[in-house]
C-alpha cells in the first residue's frame, strides 16, 4: 500500500501530465507539478484549465481546496518526491527521426535530485529500448543501484482527447519495469487512480505496446484512405461500403477515411518504430506505405477541390474557400498536426482565398501566418465558392450549412443525414 505521506512529482503538465497530477492529488497524495511553460503556469496559478477534459472546478479543488497540487518550474521540488512521472513531448524532427531531447534534459534534471528508494516512471512515447538505453544510464550516474536503491518503469499513456467513456481511471494501465521490484512499486502507485493495472514482462514490451496501438490505427486508416481512392475511381460510395461492411459481426472493424492524420500520437508513433528498425537493417514497408498514403490525403483533398470547381468553370486560383473545422479530430480544440493546416497551406499556395470556421479554435497559424475563425452565417456561406468540411464537430448544424452553401466538399461524411438538397455535395 502507498502510504498517505507519499509524495509524487509530475514533469510536464500537458494533456497527459495534468490529468495524472489531478487524479493523484484527488486521491490524497501531495503532488508537485513541474511545468516550464510560463503561460500554463499562469493559468494554473489562477486555477484555470487549458484542457477540455479538466474543469476549473477540479483544478480549484486540488490547488486551493485540498492544497494537494503545487505547480512550479523549479526542479528542486524533486527532492521531496517519492515518485517522479515524466510526461514530456517526444516529437519528430524535420527528417522524421525521434527527438528525445526533452527526455534527456529531464533525466539530467532528475539526476541532480534523485535519492534512495525513488521511483521514476516514463509515460512519454518512445521507441522500444529507449528507457533502458537513454534514461537508465543517466540515472545510474548517481551510483544508486537499479531495483534496490531506485526504481525505473515505463507506462504508456493511453489518452484519447474528447472521449467521455474511456478516461484515465477506467482505461487499463500497462506497466513494464527494469526489475520485478520496479514493476511492483509502479503497480502500487497506479492502483491508487486506475481500476486495472496490467504488468508485462519487460520495459520493451510496454514500449512496443504503445507503438502497436497507434500503428494499428495509422495503418488501418491508411488502408481505408486507399479504399476511398479506389472507390472514387470505381465510382462507388466508400461510405456506403464501410457502413455495410460494418454490419458483419466478426472479422471487420470499421475505420473512416478522411483528409489526413492529426494529433500528437497517430501520425508520429509509427515513425518511432520505423526509425528503430532501420537501425536494425529492416524496412517497415507496410508501415511506411500507410504513412505515405495518409500524408498524401491533404493533397488529394486539394486536387478534388480543384477538379470540383473546374466542373463549375471556376479555377482554384482566386476562388473563395471556407474550411469548416480545423481541429485534428471532432469535438476537440487540438490542432497539432491537423490535416486542415496542410489543406489550407496547399490552397493558399495555389492562389485560393481561404478562411475557416471552427467553434473550438479561435486562431490558427498556417505557414507562420495567423488566421482567425470567421463567424459562420449565411453571408459567409453564400460568399464561398466552395465549403470544405475537414472536421465534423457535432455542434455544427450540417443541414443549415448545406442549405446556405453553393457547393460542398465533405471529407468526413458529415452530411450523411442531410436530406437531399439543391446544393451539390461531393464526398471524399
Amino acid at each position: 500500500m502507498v502510504p498517505k505521506e507519499y509524495q509524487i512529482s509530475i514533469i510536464g503538465l500537458g494533456y497527459v501530465g495534468l490529468p495524472l497530477a489531478i487524479s493523484f492529488a484527488e486521491a490524497g497524495l501531495m503532488v508537485y507539478g513541474i511545468e516550464v511553460n510560463q503561460g500554463r503556469l499562469d493559468l494554473l496559478s489562477d486555477a484555470k484549465s487549458y484542457l477540455e477534459e479538466i474543469s476549473n472546478e477540479r483544478l480549484k479543488n486540488v490547488i486551493e481546496g485540498k492544497k494537494t497540487l503545487i505547480v512550479s518550474n523549479d526542479y528542486k521540488l524533486l527532492e521531496k518526491a517519492d515518485a517522479v512521472i515524466i510526461c514530456v513531448p517526444t516529437p519528430l524532427n524535420k527528417t522524421k527521426e525521434p527527438d528525445l531531447s526533452y527526455i534527456i534534459d529531464v533525466s539530467n534534471e532528475i539526476l541532480k535530485y534523485i535519492h534512495k528508494d525513488q521511483l521514476i516512471i516514463l509515460e512519454s512515447t518512445v521507441y522500444p529500448g529507449a528507457t533502458e538505453e537513454i534514461v537508465l544510464p543517466i540515472l545510474e550516474k548517481s551510483n544508486l543501484k537499479i531495483g534496490e536503491d531506485f526504481f525505473l518503469a515505463f507506462s504508456p499513456e493511453r489518452v484519447d482527447p474528447g472521449r467521455s467513456d474511456w478516461q484515465l481511471h477506467n482505461t487499463p494501465k500497462v506497466i513494464g519495469g527494469v526489475t520485478q521490484s520496479c514493476v511492483d512499486h509502479t503497480i502500487e502507485l497506479y492502483k491508487m487512480i486506475v481500476e486495472r493495472v496490467i504488468p508485462v514482462s519487460s520495459i520493451r514490451v510496454a514500449e512496443m505496446v504503445k507503438l502497436l496501438e497507434n500503428t494499428f490505427r495509422a495503418v488501418n486508416i491508411g488502408l481505408v484512405n486507399e479504399i476511398a481512392l479506389i472507390c472514387e475511381r470505381l465510382k462507388i460510395d466508400v461510405w456506403e461500403v464501410i457502413d455495410t461492411a460494418s454490419t458483419k459481426p466478426f472479422g471487420f472493424m470499421g475505420f473512416q477515411p478522411g483528409p489526413g492524420l492529426g494529433g500528437h500520437c497517430i501520425p508520429i508513433d509509427p515513425h518511432y518504430l520505423s526509425w528503430k528498425l532501420k537501425s536494425l537493417n529492416y524496412q517497415t514497408r507496410f508501415i511506411d506505405l500507410a504513412s505515405e498514403i495518409n500524408a498524401g490525403m491533404p493533397q488529394y483533398v486539394v486536387d478534388k477541390l480543384r477538379k470540383t470547381l473546374g466542373n463549375y468553370d471556376k479555377p482554384l486560383k482566386g476562388s473563395t474557400i471556407l474550411i469548416i473545422g480545423v481541429a485534428y479530430k471532432r469535438n476537440v480544440k487540438d490542432v497539432r498536426d491537423s490535416p486542415a493546416i496542410d489543406v489550407i497551406h496547399l490552397l493558399q499556395e495555389q492562389g485560393a482565398i481561404v478562411s475557416y470556421h471552427d467553434p473550438l479554435v479561435d486562431t490558427l497559424t498556417v505557414n507562420q501566418m495567423q488566421m482567425s475563425s470567421v463567424t459562420l452565417n449565411r453571408a459567409a456561406l453564400n460568399k464561398a465558392d466552395c465549403v470544405a468540411i475537414i472536421t465534423d464537430h457535432s455542434s455544427l448544424h450540417w443541414e443549415w450549412i448545406v442549405k446556405n452553401s453553393t457547393l460542398i466538399i465533405d471529407t468526413r461524411n458529415a452530411t450523411k443525414n442531410v436530406p437531399q438538397s439543391k446544393t451539390p455535395i461531393v464526398k471524399l
